[in-house]
């Protein structure tokens, strides 16, 4: 059984950086698709970003191209997210999730994930 965890969250300035782990254990990341959603309160469960099994295809939802960035290291099992020029409208609670695809490209987005973390809270706020 797969298990993830994210750490990394905490109080940032407006256009400041942090960055997101998500470390995996159980079994390997190895042929997961691996995603980033967060929640802001009130709001739906959003779709951040995504990266392939073997990390040839990424995605990100149009609010954070160009600010966020999506990588793994499937020798270590941990998929990070590293946020820059980071607004207000990001804080949110981020949760890392996988499932089981070993080849397709995958689609940012909050839907169709087997497996999730407890998630880790990001406030930007001066």
């Amino acid at each position: 059984q797969l298990q993830l965890v994210e750490s990394g969250g905490g109080l940032v300035q407006p256009g400041g950086s942090l960055r997101l782990s998500c470390a995996a254990s159980g079994d390997t990341l190895n042929d997961h698709a691996i995603g980033w959603i967060r929640q802001a309160p009130g709001k739906e469960r959003e779709g951040v970003s995504c990266i392939s099994s073997r990390g040839t295809f990424n995605d990100y939802v149009d609010s954070v191209k160009g600010r966020f960035t999506i990588a793994r290291d499937n020798t270590k099992n941990t998929v990070t997210l590293q946020m820059n020029s980071l607004k207000p409208e990001d804080t949110a609670v981020y949760y890392c999730a996988a499932r089981f695809d070993p080849s397709r490209p995958c689609v940012a987005s909050a839907a169709r994930w087997s497996y999730w973390g407890q998630g880790t809270q990001v406030t930007v706020s001066s």
